[in-house]
């Protein structure tokens, strides 16, 4: 018993480090967004610790082509092929941040 016991505690970093891993489709986000979610250009917003639900409406906004004005059309590019999967990961990705 107390092995496993010393061996969960062992293992609680590893997984704790990869449970927030980035999702396939970060790249894409950061190249905006910045690598950690805190976006490096005037007017682009920041995406860490942002609230996920806003995260997913917004994102799937902008696949769906009902959210338009400033950066719209370069968010509906990239958008445009999530999934509502993808978009979930992403979400939660960056809320966790």
């Amino acid at each position: 018993m107390n092995k496993l016991i010393i061996a969960l505690a062992l293992s609680l970093p590893f997984v704790a480090s990869t449970a927030n891993a980035a999702p396939a489709k970060a790249p894409l986000c950061a190249a905006c967004h910045g690598a950690e979610g805190k976006a490096m250009i005037p007017g682009y917003p920041h995406l860490a610790g942002q609230n996920e639900q806003y995260l997913v409406s917004s994102l799937k906004a902008y696949r769906d082509k009902q959210r338009n004005g400033g950066q719209a059309v370069v968010m509906q590019g990239q958008a445009a092929n999530l999934t509502d999967a993808e978009i979930a990961e992403l979400a939660a990705y960056y809320a966790k941040m």
